[in-house]
């Protein structure tokens, strides 16, 4: 059940990123089930245990249809989809850290790769997704804390199994502060440190436009050395 509301949360904000980006019906499917089911596919893959399980069991295949059915239906009426794209970003990251790890228990892998493969499941949609739409990927934006909450879900997950104290209500406690944590980091702008200490973060720069310098016939030394100077070729 947790794997089929991670998948729809996914996939509806595959879909409201394809309606951001204009996207006809067929391409807010293919980025809604693309988001949907990548984590998983790519979990599934390196567990190498057989067929992934979305093209085993067609429930699987059901979330992204109706996401991309509700998405079309309703979004003229949402103002703010990059918002809407965030909340249900986030509800996806916080069940599939969950539901990656579990997986990955259950066949029999260490916890600490386990904790890996969670953050994995949860993190892969939205970067197939960001990728294919052309968009940054929030994995890997330095404004952003994206993979931090996942290894937060992973790793509590984890070791909830590993003391016997992962039921459904602790599950839905780690599920609450991944979504809440990642949804705090978007609107205060937290961010994990760059990868070189004493670097500054990116900033956009405006384009810089050149000023005349009106002529007023002085022509001694020291105006000619505060002058700007040109090349000829930035004439053309």
């Amino acid at each position: 059940m947790g794997d089929l509301c991670g998948i729809f949360f996914f996939a509806v904000s595959g879909s409201l990123l394809a309606a951001r980006k204009g996207f006809d019906i067929i391409g807010s499917l293919a980025l809604a089930y693309m988001t949907g089911l990548g984590g998983g596919i790519i979990r599934d893959l390196i567990i190498d245990q057989g067929v992934p399980n979305s093209f085993v069991n067609t429930a699987y295949l059901l979330p992204p249809f109706l996401a991309t059915i509700a998405v079309y239906l309703l979004s003229t009426h949402i103002q703010k989809l990059r918002y809407f794209i965030s909340l249900f970003d986030a509800g996806g990251l916080a069940l599939f850290c969950i539901t990656g790890t579990l997986t990955a228990l259950a066949a029999g892998i260490q916890p600490i790769v386990a904790v890996l493969l969670g953050v994995a499941t949860a993190c892969g949609g939205g970067l197939l997704r960001d990728i294919t739409a052309n968009e940054t990927p929030s994995l890997f934006n330095p404004r952003d804390l994206y993979a931090v909450p996942a290894f937060l879900g992973s790793g509590t997950t984890a070791l909830l199994m590993m003391t016997g104290w992962f039921n459904l209500a602790t599950a839905t406690i780690t599920a609450i502060v991944v979504f809440v944590l990642r949804m705090l980091a978007l609107r205060f702008g937290w961010s994990a440190p760059l990868a070189v200490r004493g670097w500054s973060r990116p900033r956009i720069r405006l384009p810089r436009t050149r000023t005349e310098v009106p002529h007023t016939g002085a022509h001694d030394a020291t105006s000619r050395n505060k002058a700007p100077r040109f090349r000829p070729d930035e004439d053309n």
